[in-house]
């Protein structure tokens, strides 16, 4: 019984088929759009391609756009620490801006870490939970 337990949720984490794995280029480390969904191979040549169907595959387009987004605004926070570390820099001794730059890196660093944590949590539905075609 504890088994046959452990081994459906063990099938849950699995993928169906290993066999066909689309290349997944990258662009500033931006995922592709069809990341969560299942290859299928090209008929008479080793290629393969992602499977998308119409009204079962769009949340898993959805869900990469979201996760393409996240890590966008994950840039877009970085760059915002950093100047703001400039700004703190260049303060010269005025207290205003000094107090201004502080709070601008604490808003940035608390944006990051809730973009990093929205981007794990569509990862792992992304992963895990999106049921994938076999």
């Amino acid at each position: 019984m504890m088994f046959a337990i452990f081994l459906k949720l063990n099938s849950l984490f699995l993928l169906a088929d290993t066999s066909c794995q689309i290349p997944k280029p990258s662009f500033f480390f931006l995922p592709p759009w069809w990341e969560y969904l299942k290859g299928t191979q090209i008929t008479g040549t080793s290629q393969c391609s992602p499977a998308f169907s119409f009204p079962g595959d769009i949340w898993a387009v959805g869900l990469a756009l979201i996760d393409i987004l996240l890590r966008v605004a994950g840039y877009a926070a970085i760059i915002a620490v950093t100047a703001s570390g400039v700004q703190y820099i260049f303060a010269g001794g005025n207290p205003e801006k000094a107090a201004s730059a502080r709070r601008r890196i604490y808003n940035s660093i608390i944006g990051l870490a809730i973009v990093a944590v929205a981007s794990a949590a569509v990862a792992f539905i992304g992963k895990y939970l999106v049921v994938q075609k076999p």
